[in-house]
C-alpha cells in the first residue's frame, strides 16, 4: 500500500508557489567542455608509465630514475611541472614530506613523500577543493617492498586522473584554490594524506572538498558483474570531531545524514546527473567499504569534508595480489584490468565537480535555523565576504523530505541573511542553505548548526 504523506492544502501550495519563484536551473557549458576534454588516451599513457616503475610501494627503491618509488614520484612532479609550464606557471609544485617510523608498516624510518600542485584561486585563493589518488602500490604482502606490483588500478588510475584533471582544469582560472595530490603511505597507513591534512590546518586552509580517488578504472566485478555505468562516493556521517555537546544538540536537531560530506557527495552525484553522460553515482553512507578506509579519511579525521570516488565493482583477484595464475586464474593488478574510458568518466566527474565548486562562492558559514511550533520556518546566516566572492548573487534554500537522499524543494532568496518560508513546517524536512554566483555556480548545500558546516 503507498503511504501518502500528510500535506495540508495551506503548505502544499506554499511548497508551489516556492517552486514557482525559483529561477530556472543554469546549465553551464563550461561544464560540458570541460567533461568532454579528459582524454582517455592520456589516461592510458599515464598509467602505462606508472605501471612501468615495476613497483611504487612506500619502502622499495628512490635512488633508481626506472624502478621504485622515487623514479615515480619524480615523474609525477616533472608531470605537474609540465602541466605547469603549459598554462604560464598557474601551478605551484612542490612535495609533502615527513619522516615516519615506529609504525606496524614502516618500523624503520622512511620518508615518506607525495606530490602536490596548486592552482591559485583569483578572488578567493585561501578556499580549496582538492582531488588526490595514491601513488603507492603493494602485493600479498604488505611488507613486499621489492616484487613486481604494478598497482595498475590500485592505484595508478586514481593517479592518472588526477593528473588529467590537472591538465584540463589548468586552462581555466577560478574563483577558489584547487589542489592536485598525488599521496604515497596510503597502503602502510594513509601516512601521505595525514601530513598532508596535518600541514593544510596548521596553515589555515578553508578545506571545503577532499575528493580521493582511488581504483576508478575497473568494471568487472569479482560476482561476474561487468558495468561502466555506475560509481561509488562514500561519505561519512557525523564528523569524527564532533563535540559531546554537538552531539546532543543534533539528537533533538537532525544531521546525522547531513555532514558536509554527506552533501558533498549529494553535490557531486547532482553534478554527475547533469554534466556526465551514461552515470549513476551511489552515494553511500558509510565512511568507506565495510571495515576499510581510504586517504579521505586523514581529513575527515581533522574536519575536513571528504569523500571516495569509485569504482562500483570491484575485484578481489586483483587487488594486493602477487602476480601469478592458479587453477585458470590470473592474480595482480595488471594493465590488462583497467578500462580507460571507464577511468577517464570518472575523472571527469571529479574535474567537473571541483570547477563548479571553484566557480561557486564560498559555502555559506553560520547557518542557524528555527520554527519549533511554528507554522513557518527561517533560516539565517553570516553575509559572504563580496571582496572573496565578488560574483555572489545571494542563496538559495534547500529542503526534502526527512527521509529523502536528495534535496527535493528550492527557492532562490536573494542577497540577504535571513527568510521564512511560510507554512512549511520545520518538523517535516531536512533544510539547508547554498550560495549562488550571477552566473548560475552553486556551493554544496550547508545544514544548519555544527552537524553540518563547512567552516567559515
Amino acid at each position: 500500500m503507498k503511504i501518502i504523506r500528510p500535506l495540508t492544502l495551506l503548505t502544499f501550495s506554499a511548497s508551489l508557489s516556492l517552486q514557482a519563484a525559483q529561477p530556472e536551473y543554469v546549465d553551464q557549458p563550461q561544464l560540458h567542455d570541460i567533461a568532454a576534454n579528459v582524454s582517455a588516451q592520456r589516461i592510458e599513457q599515464d598509467i602505462e608509465k606508472l605501471v612501468s616503475f615495476g613497483t611504487r610501494h612506500t619502502l622499495s627503491e628512490t635512488e633508481s630514475d626506472t624502478r621504485g618509488i622515487g623514479a615515480a614520484r619524480r615523474w609525477i612532479k616533472a608531470e605537474f611541472e609540465r602541466i605547469s609550464a603549459a598554462c604560464g606557471n598557474c601551478l605551484e609544485v612542490y612535495y609533502s614530506s615527513a619522516t615516519i617510523s615506529g609504525e606496524k608498516r614502516i618500523p624503520d624510518p622512511v620518508e615518506v613523500i607525495s606530490v602536490i600542485a596548486v592552482q591559485r584561486g583569483v578572488s578567493d585563493p585561501d578556499r580549496y577543493v582538492l582531488m588526490s589518488g595514491d601513488i603507492d602500490s603493494r602485493v600479498s604482502d604488505v611488507m613486499d617492498a621489492t616484487s613486481d606490483s604494478p598497482g595498475a588500478n590500485d592505484n595508478a588510475s586514481g593517479v592518472a586522473g588526477t593528473l588529467e584533471a590537472a591538465r584540463v582544469l589548468s586552462q581555466y582560472r577560478f574563483n577558489g584554490s584547487i589542489v592536485y595530490a598525488a599521496l604515497s603511505g596510503e597502503e602502510q597507513g594513509l601516512f601521505g594524506g595525514k601530513i598532508l591534512a596535518e600541514q593544510a590546518a596548521k596553515d589555515g586552509w578553508r578545506l571545503k572538498a577532499v575528493l580521493n580517488n582511488d581504483m576508478i578504472g575497473n568494471i568487472e566485478g569479482i560476482n561476474g558483474v561487468i558495468n561502466n555505468t555506475t560509481a561509488r562516493i562514500f561519505a561519512e556521517g557525523t564528523r569524527q570531531t564532533e563535540t559531546d555537546r554537538e552531539a546532543t544538540i543534533r539528537r533533538f536537531t537532525g544531521g546525522e545524514v547531513d555532514s558536509p560530506s554527506r552533501n558533498l557527495a549529494r553535490y557531486i552525484d547532482l553534478v554527475a546527473d547533469r554534466y556526465i553522460p551514461n552515470l549513476d553515482t551511489m552515494v553511500v553512507y558509510r565512511l568507506d567499504r565495510f571495515g576499510r578506509g581510504g586517504h579521505h579519511r586523514p581529513f575527515n579525521d581533522l574536519g575536513f569534508p571528504g569523500v571516495r570516488i569509485m569504482e562500483t565493482n570491484e575485484n578481489y583477484v586483483r587487488q594486493h595480489q602477487d602476480l601469478r595464475e592458479e587453477n585458470g586464474i590470473k592474480y595482480g593488478d595488471t594493465i590488462d584490468g583497467v578500462n580507460f574510458d571507464y577511468a577517464a568518466k570518472l575523472t571527469a566527474l571529479n574535474a567537473v565537480s571541483l570547477a563548479s565548486m571553484a566557480w561557486a562562492p564560498n559555502p555559506p558559514a553560520e547557518v542557524s535555523i528555527k520554527g519549533a511550533v511554528e507554522p513557518s520556518t527561517t533560516l539565517s546566516w553570516q553575509a559572504l565576504d563580496k571582496a572573496q566572492n565578488p560574483h555572489l548573487a545571494g542563496y538559495k534554500i534547500y529542503w526534502r523530505y526527512t527521509d529523502a537522499p536528495q534535496w527535493q524543494f528550492s527557492r532562490f532568496v536573494g542577497d540577504v541573511t535571513e527568510f521564512t518560508l511560510e507554512n512549511v513546517v520545520i518538523d517535516n524536512y531536512f533544510f539547508g542553505v547554498a550560495s549562488v554566483s550571477k552566473d548560475g555556480f552553486e556551493s554544496p548545500v550547508v545544514f544548519p548548526g555544527a552537524a553540518g558546516a563547512f567552516g567559515e
